[in-house]
This record gives structure tokens, sequence and C-alpha cells, in this order.
């Protein structure tokens, strides 16, 4: 068995393993999304190290895109930023590397469809996999239009996530999580990303009846900000994706301080999702 080998059996292994320890351990999972190469692709793999000791189970990692239809003003900016740097999609590859050899995180990388037909989706998932990464999450790709992509994953044995969001038909429900094979990503709001304080009822209300369709692991993700906002998420799904925070405290703060801060709200999530009775 080749190097590479070893290591693409490893990286599924985790995906699988991770919600599998969470699930005997009664314990919900905890996804840092950092964008690759902001603020530099140094600091993203300082902050993944951080991200590990402080408590995560698995990291996100962002590809920087031109158009991120789905994300906020704080995202949109990193990447913007990052891209500025001219960084490439082989950069990106060589920092999910750097972080699998350095911690136990399994990475899902989150992006858009665009780059990966660009490189070529045989070629794409081929990089990826060698390169460490465990699972996609592809906003702009429904289920129904994803067969290629689908196909070369299976081959590597690739997780696919894909998206369920509150204006989602229920009818489709059994076809989104049919076709995830890491875990079915629920967006909390009808919107872009971004840091919230509060959500709706109604959010409490599409979160339970999803659970109540879908038997493979949820993870919510937009909004989420805090310890508050991720425990009240849990109550109904297996864990929770918080991104714009982080990015928030990149921006507003000097390079020292932010790896401190984020570090201490990763700490702060991670004992809000892990007091009282979550299930």
């Amino acid at each position: 068995m080749t190097a590479n080998t070893m290591k693409t059996a490893k990286t599924i292994t985790d995906f699988a393993r991770k919600f599998e320890e969470l699930k005997k351990s009664k314990r919900k999972a905890l996804i840092p999304f950092f964008t690759s190469g902001y603020p530099s692709l140094a600091e993203t793999e300082r902050l993944a190290s951080i991200a590990a000791s402080a408590g995560a189970d698995f990291l996100e990692i962002g590809m920087p895109f031109s158009d991120p239809m789905a994300d906020g003003p704080a995202i949109q900016f990193s990447s913007h930023q990052a891209l500025s740097t001219g960084l490439k999609m082989k950069d990106t590859f060589s920092l999910v590397e750097r972080i699998t050899n350095k911690t136990e995180l399994p990475v899902a990388l989150m992006g858009y469809y665009n780059p990966i037909l660009a490189k070529g989706i045989s070629r794409f998932i081929k990089s990826a996999k060698s390169s460490g990464v465990g699972g996609l999450i592809i906003p702009d790709l429904p289920p129904e239009e994803a067969v290629e992509l689908q196909e070369s994953a299976q081959e590597q044995n690739m997780a696919l996530c894909f998206l369920v969001a509150p204006t989602t038909n229920p009818k489709r429900y059994s076809t989104i999580a049919k076709s995830s094979t890491g875990f079915v990503y629920a967006v909390t709001v009808a919107g872009v990303t971004g840091a919230r304080t509060s959500f709706s009822t109604s959010t409490d209300t599409y979160l339970r009846e999803l659970k109540s369709n879908i038997s493979k692991p949820i993870i919510a993700g937009f909004g989420i900000a805090n310890g508050p906002t991720a425990r009240k998420m849990v109550r109904h799904v297996d864990g929770v994706v918080v991104g714009s925070a982080f990015i928030e405290l990149m921006r507003n703060n000097s390079r020292t301080a932010a790896r401190k801060q984020v570090g201490r709200l990763i700490e702060e999530i991670r004992k809000s999702l892990d007091s009282g009775n979550n299930k």
C-alpha cells in the first residue's frame, strides 16, 4: 500500500470514526470554518492547530472563489483577500496536506462548482484525496446535477455533503440524505452566511423536522456565532459549523490577538455543546 493510499484510507476512516465516537459519547460535532489563505496560508495552518487543541472535531476549509453567492460579507471579504495574493487551488491542497499531517482533524473542503469543473472533476477529486481531504461541501451543486462528481468521489472513497435549506421542499429530503455520504449540511436561514445573535422559532421547527426525516448526521451552519447559539442548534441536530465569527475576529484584531480569541471562542462553544444533555 502506498503512502497516498494509506492516507486516503485514514481520512475516510476518520470521518466515519469521528461520528461514531461522538454518537457513543453523546457529544455534538464542532466544525470551525477557515478560508484557505486568509489572512495567509501560514496563519490558516496555525488556526487549524489551535482549533484541534481547543476542541474541534472536524475542520472545514473554504476554497476562495470570486463569486461566493452563499457567503455573507465576512467570508466574501476573506475569499477576496486570499485571491488577491494569487492563491491557487494547489496551494489549498498543500495546506490541507500540512494540516492533516499535523492534526487528527478530518477535513472537508467547502467551495463552488466552477473551479472544480475548470480543473476537471476526476483530476480535482484525485488531487484533493491525495492531499488528505475527507469530504466536499459544494453549496451551488444539488445532488440531481452531481452524478459525475458523485461517481468520481465514490471511486476515491471521498464523502460528499449536500445542503438542505429552510426553503427546500420536504419531498427532496430523502434525495439529499441518500446522496450525502458524509453528513447533511442544514442551512439554518434563508440567506447568506453571517454571525447572528438569535434565530426564529421557525428554525427549531425546521431542524426538528429534518431530524425526524433524516437518519444520517445533520450539521447546522450559517449564523452560529457563540456558545448559546450553538447549543440552541444542537438540540435538534448532530453538530454545528462556525465560520463568520472567526473571520470577523481575524479581520478586527492583530494576528496574535486573533489566535487567542479564536481559540477562546472554540473552547467556549465546545464547553457549551458539552454542558447538559444535548440529546
